[in-house]
């Protein structure tokens, strides 16, 4: 196998790039550059967020019957114990116009209760509910209002309905560079009186991972993911790049999860759940929580895969090897443990290793193994590496924990 090494050279570059082109000055109560200065502080997001969202299932067919029963759904199979607290409306939520004093309205047809009625019931059952809007003058379905020029406005109407989180997307702007628009609603949120989780959806135009720490409590390194095997790998790939950017309070996305939407089978929608884990991604449900599958509960409900995701070390992995199709990701977790991924993304059933020189154990360590989808602990323990037949289009996924 050969040594995979993304970062390096050509992250240094993007820095370079990135900061070159986004030094410009942001006007607010006063002028500084928006990459040097932590705009915010909402102590939120300490490990990365969990729940669901409407749009890879419903896209816009959504209204507030859905979004109940899916708040219920989460708390009827447990989901909510397991920290899936997030319960997240995308786009097409609210009417074309603004009212007289312009204000969003909740679409009278889909929403007549409102979103702080929406809010109040989902609060009610333990959960947080998420919203939606843009750094544009409309949305991306241009069927609402951006809150492009309402920002504070739209940041006060949003506390005011308690809201807990916000997905904040980046068509039908201006022409102004994300690095622009996007701190302003930063600052408008850190007004608003409530915390707000804050969702970068700029889709890695200016590779928001190198700037997003400061702004927002993640940001999507990816365009939009679809429910096949070949979109889902090219997020995880392009997610990984910017490994070193993740850290508690500030997350990479590859965007949300299409586990039960029924494109994938079994086997590639674990190394899915299983990627995203590892790769400390949130973990935002994207299929019809309400009509889950067995074989769909048993992925996302796995304890020990979610316990990877949301340990507070909070180090994303990374891939340490690569031989063409087979790859090896490792991160460290707390407890001197190591979080470690064998994925076989090619078309025939092969053997992976994954050495500890490469996953930063001691080269002599006696270390005890957990397969976390078979959830036990393997009778031998290993020295060196450790070794698995990997099926096509699938993973092994353990904890290494060195013994002596």
């Amino acid at each position: 196998m050969e040594r995979c090494s993304v970062l390096g050279v050509w992250l240094l570059l993007l820095i370079l790039m990135v900061e070159g082109s986004s030094s410009s000055k942001v006007t607010g109560s006063g002028k500084y550059n928006s990459l040097r200065r932590n705009l915010l502080t909402n102590g939120l997001g300490m490990t990365p967020p969990m729940g669901w969202n409407s749009w890879n299932h419903f896209w816009c067919g959504i209204n507030e019957n859905i979004i109940k029963d899916s708040a219920d759904a989460l708390v009827s199979t447990g989901l909510h114990k397991l920290g899936y607290t997030y319960v997240n409306i995308d786009d097409c939520w609210a009417e074309i116009a603004r009212d007289e004093k312009g204000n969003l309205v909740p679409k009278n047809s889909t929403f007549p209760s409102g979103i702080k009625a929406l809010a109040d019931y989902v609060h009610s059952k333990g959960l947080k509910l998420g919203i939606y809007s843009d750094a544009g003058y409309f949305t991306c379905s241009g069927t609402m209002p951006g809150s492009l020029g309402h920002e504070e406005q739209d940041a006060k109407t949003f506390a005011s309905w308690g809201i807990d989180y916000l997905k904040y997307d980046n068509c039908n702007e201006d022409g102004t560079k994300p690095t622009i628009r996007y701190p302003v609603m930063t600052r408008a949120l850190m007004k608003a009186g409530r915390p707000i989780f804050f969702s970068l959806c700029e889709w890695g135009d200016m590779h928001p991972a190198l700037w997003g720490g400061k702004v927002g409590n993640s940001w999507r390194t990816t365009s939009d993911i679809y429910d096949n095997w070949e979109s889902m790998v090219s997020r995880a790939d392009i997610n990984e790049v910017y490994a070193e950017f993740a850290r508690p309070g500030g997350w990479n996305d590859p965007d949300m999860l299409e586990v039960g939407n029924g494109g994938m089978t079994k086997d590639e929608y674990i190394a899915h759940f299983s990627i995203w884990a590892i790769s400390k991604a949130p973990l935002l449900l994207g299929c019809d929580v309400r009509n889950m599958s067995e074989d769909t509960m048993e992925i996302v409900a796995n304890k020990e895969v979610i316990a990877i995701n949301q340990d507070p070390l909070g180090v994303q992995a990374k891939k340490v090897r690569m031989k063409g199709d087979l790859e090896v990701w490792a991160g460290p977790l707390t407890g001197y443990r190591v979080a470690v991924l064998l994925f076989n993304r090619g078309p025939s059933r092969s053997a992976i290793s994954a050495y500890w020189d490469d996953i930063g154990i001691p080269a002599n360590s006696l270390v005890q193994a957990r397969d976390v989808w078979e959830h036990k602990t393997l009778n031998r323990e290993f020295v060196g590496n450790l070794t698995a037949t990997v099926d096509s289009h699938a993973c092994k996924m353990y904890i290494l924990k060195p013994i002596s």
